[in-house]
């Protein structure tokens, strides 16, 4: 059974699809997925969905996309002591796109970590070319000592190398891999997983994008996490059961929830 540790599900949602896209993700063994927010209307139908169906948790927040927008953070900090919410994010910096508004971003997350110490909740980050900064500023939150979980979150969809991974560990980070680590390209990225302990790696499929090999072309979707988790257990010579296993234990650690199915 499987752990789809990150998708956005409010594009399945909003077209319609998503009835037939968790059908299609159970027959391929998904039992839990972890929908993200990062604007307004994600975060809301983040919500609703996670509301609606036991088997689907929600993470809320204010990605580097809304440096331009005008978050309600009042209203974030209300929904995330909603039954089904289990972290915020997704959030973080990225100045391969917007290294103009680096400033921004920063100030952003901080806010995001904030928000994620009132309510003592783990934080999901993004984070691209801006390692130090990363790294910085998640020092900073960790350090704080106050509203920090255990596990005070994870990089989701890591594409960095060893010792950017081994920096995040050491402030208690986990590391999630999505479709990325299936490419044809991606070596220097599979050779990153013996670096992280099996108790602090996740997988993913961060949904609608990154659909892994053999699906990449085609829009992502949650059932397609098994072909990451397949990818990975034969990377660090497991079984594929042995990597469902540690990795579902290891959101459930992370994010705080026992399956309901």
């Amino acid at each position: 059974m499987w752990v789809d540790s990150h998708a956005h599900l409010d594009t399945f949602e909003s077209d319609g699809t998503w009835p037939d896209t968790w059908a299609q993700a159970q027959a391929a063994g998904v039992q839990t997925v972890i929908a993200i927010g990062g604007s307004t209307d994600a975060n809301q139908r983040a919500l609703a969905m996670a509301r609606s169906n036991h088997d689907i948790y929600a993470v809320l927040g204010y990605d580097r996309d809304a440096v331009s927008a005008t978050p309600d953070w009042d209203q974030l900090q209300q929904h995330l002591t909603a039954s089904g919410v289990v972290g915020v994010g997704e959030t973080g910096l990225d100045y391969h796109y917007g290294a103009d508004q680096a400033g921004a971003q920063q100030a952003l997350l901080e806010r995001n970590l904030e928000a994620a110490r009132a309510a003592n909740l783990p934080v999901v980050i993004h984070t691209r070319e801006a390692e130090d900064d990363t790294v910085s500023i998640l020092r900073a939150h960790v350090a704080t000592g106050q509203g920090i979980p255990d596990c005070p979150g994870v990089i989701h969809c890591f594409t960095g190398d060893a010792p950017f991974a081994r920096r995040l560990l050491d402030l208690g980070f986990m590391i999630s891999f999505s479709g990325i680590v299936t490419f044809k390209k991606s070596d220097a990225l599979r050779a990153v997983l013996p670096s992280v302990p099996l108790d602090r790696l996740l997988i993913e499929t961060d949904a609608p994008y990154c659909a892994p090999v053999p699906k990449r072309g085609k829009r992502n979707e949650p059932a397609f996490v098994a072909y990451v988790g397949e990818c990975v257990a034969a990377e660090l010579g497991m079984s594929v059961a042995e990597l469902a296993s540690q990795t579902t234990t290891n959101a459930q650690r992370l994010f705080r929830f026992t399956s309901a199915s």
